[in-house]
């Protein structure tokens, strides 16, 4: 399995269809930069062999992916990333995040008194005990 097949998990949800988790799943990896602008998708055949898929549910979820322009289809190469494709998706998910996570949070915080002061300790907390490099 290649180093993109690495970075999927093999274990599916039952709260989404499957083509969409992968799809979820790809532009994970891109704004990760697992995948950059230019490379290559893994093959949908080794995708459905990979994690016994059909290739039409991976097909589908690639499908999406080129409807969205993040993805484009080079006849009888595969799938590439789209020049632009992390741009996009990193400006598409802050937007979301800010329009749809963030005012929740901020009712979270808002609830649970919590000072900037809190956040950023909690933060430097996680740090030393090794929750990051």
């Amino acid at each position: 399995m290649s180093s993109i097949g690495q970075s999927m998990d093999e274990q599916w949800s039952d709260n989404l269809p499957i083509y969409r988790q992968l799809r979820d799943r790809v532009v994970a990896m891109i704004l990760e930069r697992i995948l950059k602008d230019g490379d290559a998708l893994p093959s949908v055949r080794n995708v459905a062999a990979d994690y016994r898929l059909n290739p039409l549910t991976v097909l589908k979820g690639y499908q999406e992916l080129v409807d969205e322009g993040l993805v484009e289809k080079r006849r009888g190469l595969g799938m590439f990333v789209t020049d632009g494709a992390f741009r996009q998706l990193l400006k598409d998910e802050r937007s979301r995040f800010i329009d749809q996570e963030w005012p929740e949070i901020q009712a979270t915080i808002k609830r649970l008194g919590l000072e900037p002061a809190d956040l950023l300790g909690a933060e430097d907390s996680a740090d030393s005990e090794g929750g990051s490099e």
